[in-house]
């Protein structure tokens, strides 16, 4: 019996070229087979260690995101609406000092035309007056001496009748003289001068 068991063994023992692969020839072929079979991720016998994987890297993530990003985002975004709050609140406030100091210019450019023609209206009304005052003064001036050489031109004219009167009667008086040949008397000389005369 003992041979027959040598006799079934021995062929079991010997490796035949059709016998099965060693240990390394095996995990090839199991590497060779789970590639056949397709991607890990697609097997189910995977998913629990997948999914368990993906809750972990979703709530680091959800706390990273929540305790680091977020509050960082939302700094950055809080100082940018804040800076930009202040420019508008400046831009408004510039604005408004503008208006007013525009407004300002406008009352203060009314305010010096009307002083402008005030002071335009009171010099013609003074430059007027010192005209009005001038001319009369000038007229005055010219009456007084239109008076004073009306006076002398009639003095020069009564001067001028009396010499006249006097040429006229000299040559009355030589000319009868010497036509009749007798002296007439001066007086009626000069008596017929200023009759005819």
């Amino acid at each position: 019996m003992a041979v027959e068991t040598d006799s079934v063994t021995s062929p079991s023992v010997v490796p035949s070229a059709d016998a099965a692969p060693t240990g390394a020839e095996a995990h090839g072929a199991t590497t060779a087979a789970e590639h056949s079979a397709g991607l890990p991720q697609f097997q189910f016998q995977h998913w629990g260690g997948q999914i368990a994987y993906l809750l972990i890297l979703f709530v680091a993530l959800y706390v990273l995101m929540a305790k680091v990003f977020a509050p960082r985002m939302r700094r950055v975004l809080d100082e940018r609406a804040a800076t930009i709050e202040n420019a508008i609140t400046s831009a408004r406030a510039v604005q408004a000092e503008a208006d007013s100091q525009a407004a300002a210019a406008k009352r203060g450019l009314a305010e010096a035309r009307a002083a402008a023609q005030r002071t335009a209206i009171e010099a013609g009304a003074k430059a007027a007056a010192e005209t009005a005052a001038r001319k009369a003064e000038l007229e005055t001036a010219l009456a007084a001496r239109q008076a004073e050489a009306e006076g002398r031109i009639r003095t020069a004219r009564d001067a001028a009748m009396q010499q006249l009167a006097v040429v006229a009667t000299d040559t009355a008086e030589a000319m009868l003289e010497k036509l009749t040949g007798t002296k007439t008397p001066r007086a009626a000389v000069a008596s017929a001068v200023k009759s005819q005369g």
